[in-house]
């Protein structure tokens, strides 16, 4: 008994602004275009930023806005493949949840939009304060119900 190709109709690509994020972006609108599929761009916003929003130290607008222009650099991957994309803003930490960190948050919008597979970014440990994913792929290929492609 053969098992059923597998159907992807949504791809999830966390990113966090950086080029591994891009990498991830060009890899996830490929399986996109390959199984005729959408994908979703999740911006995640790291612990320094998150806790900069919080205390007033960064204008939140001022992140919104980053985030934008980067979001727009994965919707011209995606349209020279005529691939369709959403996106959203997810806090990558919280200070009021124990739980909430890159990976759980990766998952639960995996939950939410119905993701059939994620492609994420695995960072190398540069220590840079925007690079969020790091900490998150590992997390992800554990517990992950979809197939991962960690690039």
């Amino acid at each position: 008994m053969t098992e059923p190709p597998l159907e992807v109709e949504t791809v999830l690509v966390p990113v966090d602004g950086s080029d591994e994020s891009v990498e991830a972006v060009e890899y996830a609108v490929a399986v996109a275009e390959q199984y005729e599929a959408s994908v979703h761009a999740m911006y995640v916003l790291g612990e320094e930023l998150v806790r900069g929003i919080e205390h007033g130290a960064v204008a939140e607008e001022d992140v919104v806005s980053d985030t934008e222009t980067f979001m727009d650099e994965v919707r011209e991957v995606a349209a020279e493949y005529d691939v369709s994309v959403s996106t959203s803003l997810a806090y990558g930490f919280s200070t009021t949840r124990k739980t909430q960190h890159p990976g759980s948050a990766v998952l639960d919008t995996a939950e939410d939009i119905d993701a059939d597979f994620i492609v994420i970014p695995r960072e190398p440990l540069s220590g840079e304060p925007g690079e969020v994913l790091e900490k998150a792929a590992e997390y992800v290929l554990l517990y992950a119900s979809q197939p991962v492609l960690s690039v």
